[in-house]
């Protein structure tokens, strides 16, 4: 029963099952960069490094799994990563955390909408037509900017109209991806040669063999980014999905995106000589083109190569919603985006918000949107870090709730993942990095970002003064405060 000092929480339709949610997490981590970063993989590391540095990556994520699979089991609301920072350490700490993580979630949303015209120009060249400007050496199409419209209002309209319809776009486009990523992995595996995965390491010494394993193992969190979608839709599980499950399904979304990447990393590595193939910006379609001399085949990796990018897209646009609809329920930022549809049971006001965004993005190109990317990536390892230090601080100041899974290692798990989000953070703003945040563009948007959440911050003041703590405890944690 609701107190009479409690506001009305607007509640989202409970639509995902278990095949939702793995597809949701996986379906986000694909993408496309097992074509597109190929190349630079097995240059810095070789085949054998780069499979090395995905299994050491991947250990990593998944401590940091571990915490996601506990506190999203304890806590299963929208927002994830927002509840778990207001229940362990209030308000405040609460919008830092879903302020960055949206902005991480939203530009790769629009990274998506700029990259969809790339990848259909290499299936179909002929649609490069109309030359509007350029933006970093990047030329902006008319055709391409349409194409974008096309698909962030598919994209958009499926969310707006039920989860539901969002999943099954999700299961369907990730079933279709891994039947022919499948056939490809065969392909590779049958025909390939065992010759074209030496030399198995780059360099000759062993320091010059675990510089190119760590040089490709500083990227890997960002492929394997995603399994943090399932805590945004928890809220949404179908009543017999349990949150055990939903928990173990993050875990089982990382372990499967990893075994992924590295059947890839050795079937693209026999099929061709690397060396050939140095210049080619889509590594994976090149190596097969070159070894079998078939259309058919390279066309169906282009075909993937999309479909992964929209499975990306839709995971991640479902996520940055979701995280807007809880800060906006729980009335930390403008109460109007965590309104729920009242027939769809949706957050339409953050899906249109989010689509929005993600339009206006596509008009700056793939030149601009890395470095929107890049600083993604920082704002979202950073909530990895805060999700790790939620996790020990709920474990210390409320044991005696019911967690219906939890992490092996208990405690160290959480020190582990801390240490592994400090690493992955290091990776990103150390000048010597590979993957570090390139000065001044990046370094000027991270900036323009912390100056803007102020600015947030301070204009919804009146939102959150005119809230009382036990409406928002009711509004962003329901029975779970």
């Amino acid at each position: 029963m609701v107190n009479a000092t409690e506001s009305k929480r607007p509640e989202l339709k409970k639509e995902i099952t278990r095949i939702g949610f793995f597809c949701l997490a996986f379906g986000a981590m694909i993408g496309v960069g097992w074509v597109t970063a190929m190349g630079p993989w097995l240059r810095t590391a070789g085949p054998l490094g780069a499979a090395i540095a995905f299994a050491i990556g991947g250990t990593l994520m998944l401590f940091i799994g571990f915490c996601y699979a506990e506190v999203t089991a304890m806590l299963p609301v929208s927002g994830g990563e927002v509840a778990y920072a207001y229940k362990a350490f209030g308000t405040s700490h609460s919008f830092l955390v879903g302020w960055f993580l949206s902005f991480g979630y939203i530009s790769v949303s629009a990274f998506e909408a700029i990259s969809v015209g790339k990848i259909l120009s290499y299936l179909f060249p002929a649609i490069d037509r109309w030359p509007l400007y350029s933006i970093n050496d990047d030329t902006i199409y008319g055709s391409h900017l349409l194409l974008a419209l096309l698909f962030v209002s598919l994209i958009t309209y499926v969310n707006y109209v039920g989860v539901q319809n969002s999943m099954r776009f999700q299961v369907y486009l990730t079933v279709i991806f891994l039947a022919i990523v499948l056939c490809v992995v065969i392909v590779g595996f049958w025909k390939g040669s065992a010759s074209n995965l030496q030399p198995l390491f780059v360099g000759n010494t062993n320091p010059e063999i675990w510089a190119g394993i760590i040089g490709v193992f500083a990227t890997v969190p960002f492929w394997l980014v995603g399994f943090d979608t399932i805590p945004q839709g928890a809220e949404e599980a179908k009543e017999n999905v349990t949150f055990r499950t939903i928990g173990i399904l993050i875990l089982v979304s990382i372990i499967a995106a990893v075994v992924f990447y590295i059947l890839l990393i050795f079937s693209t590595a026999m099929v061709a000589d690397g060396s050939l193939l140095t210049g080619s910006e889509l590594f994976t379609a090149s190596a097969f083109e070159v070894a079998f001399q078939s259309d058919f085949l390279v066309n169906g990796i282009l075909i993937a190569i999309l479909i992964g990018l929209l499975t990306s897209w839709n995971g991640f646009f479902l996520a940055g919603s979701r995280v807007l609809f809880a800060m906006g329920r729980g009335k930390i930022v403008a109460p109007s985006l965590g309104k729920s549809h009242p027939q769809f049971k949706t957050p339409y006001n953050a899906v249109l918000f989010t689509g929005i965004v993600t339009l206006l993005s596509s008009f700056l190109g793939r030149g601009a949107m890395i470095a929107f990317v890049d600083v993604g990536s920082l704002c979202i390892a950073a909530a990895f870090l805060g999700v790790s230090f939620s996790y020990l601080k709920l474990k210390k100041k409320f044991p005696d709730q019911h967690r219906p899974y939890l992490a092996p290692g208990g405690k160290l798990a959480g020190y582990i993942s801390i240490a592994g989000s400090i690493l992955i953070l290091l990776a990103i703003t150390l000048p010597a990095s590979p993957a570090a945040l390139k000065w001044p563009l990046e370094w000027a948007i991270l900036l323009g970002l912390c100056m803007l959440g102020a600015i947030l911050w301070i204009f919804s003041k009146n939102s959150r003064d005119t809230t009382s703590e036990e409406d928002r405890d009711h509004l962003i944690l329901e029975k779970y405060k």
